[in-house]
């Protein structure tokens, strides 16, 4: 009860009222009267002060007045903190894009089986749009093999062909099938065939391999390029989309690209297919039926 009652009379002069009055310093006129309290001059200053600081910090957050803040950084730092941060990460993936290549050569070098090639799975589909894209084989893939299978066992044209030396037991996948539209032509340097097809058709590895380049071309488009084994080396041009980066190792029959009309060089939706052997290229005709 005692702390109570030393209390109020502190309380009590707080609601005491006061009289703050200006006057005209020669007449002793009253020009303004205002009746305060301690508890009101308190309140208005307390309100005031807290506005204050939040209309300051306002300013600062959302104003370059925050850049004269010291040790905060300035636009052009903040740019080149981003920058870095991008091209940091765009050096990792290309060096670990530069580790898979060499590690697919090496394989190919030495014919491995490629168990050691860590690949990610993330990596292998160029346009989102196919992330979610897995071929599995189904029944009507199957009798699709048998078929063709069936169709190539007594192919006698392609059994009397003349054969590069070390490829006679070699078995290609087709890469499409299609309509020949242009033939292998070395006197007017056309090193390879032209297959007409449907736009976005899936193209085929011919072999198992390892691709050993993907991009765009200027005048053939988007190409890929495989290194297979026994010296080699199919090249597929033309595409509308890549499904697989270099360094990635493929088998035969997987899907790689899709059919297309990229590049200066075309007239109309095709692949023009490339097979070359130790440096040689050959007419794919001659070891596949498209």
């Amino acid at each position: 009860m005692s702390r109570l009652k030393e209390k109020k009379p502190l309380l009590e002069k707080l609601k005491n009222k006061y009289r703050l009055t200006i006057s005209n310093e020669g007449t002793f006129d009253e020009v303004l009267s205002i009746r305060l309290s301690r508890l009101n001059v308190f309140t208005v200053t307390g309100l005031f002060s807290i506005i204050l600081i939040a209309l300051v910090t306002l300013l600062i957050a959302f104003t370059p007045l925050r850049e004269y803040i010291p040790g905060y950084p300035d636009g052009e730092m903040r740019k080149n903190i981003e920058e870095n941060a991008i091209l940091a990460d765009s050096l990792i993936a290309e060096l670990d894009k530069r580790d898979r290549f060499f590690q697919g050569i090496r394989n190919v070098i030495s014919g491995n089986d490629f168990d050691n090639v860590v690949e990610n799975a993330d990596d292998s589909i160029v346009d989102p749009k196919y992330k979610d894209l897995s071929f599995t084989t189904s029944s009507n893939d199957s009798v699709f093999r048998k078929e063709h299978e069936e169709d190539e066992k007594y192919n006698l044209s392609l059994g009397s062909a003349p054969k590069a030396r070390g490829l006679s037991n070699t078995h290609f996948f087709a890469p499409i099938n299609g309509m020949v539209s242009n033939h292998y032509d070395s006197k007017i340097e056309h090193f390879g065939t032209d297959i007409v097809g449907g736009m976005n058709e899936r193209i085929s590895s011919v072999l198992d391999g390892t691709v050993v380049f993907s991009e765009w071309t200027l005048n053939t488009g988007y190409v890929i390029q495989i290194q297979h084994s026994n010296n080699l080396l199919s090249v597929y041009k033309h595409n509308s989309e890549l499904l697989k980066k270099a360094g990635e190792h493929v088998k035969a029959g997987e899907a790689i690209a899709l059919l297309g009309n990229s590049g200066e060089l075309t007239s109309g939706p095709h692949l023009h297919f490339e097979l070359w052997h130790n440096g040689q290229a050959l007419n794919p005709e001659d070891y596949i039926k498209f």
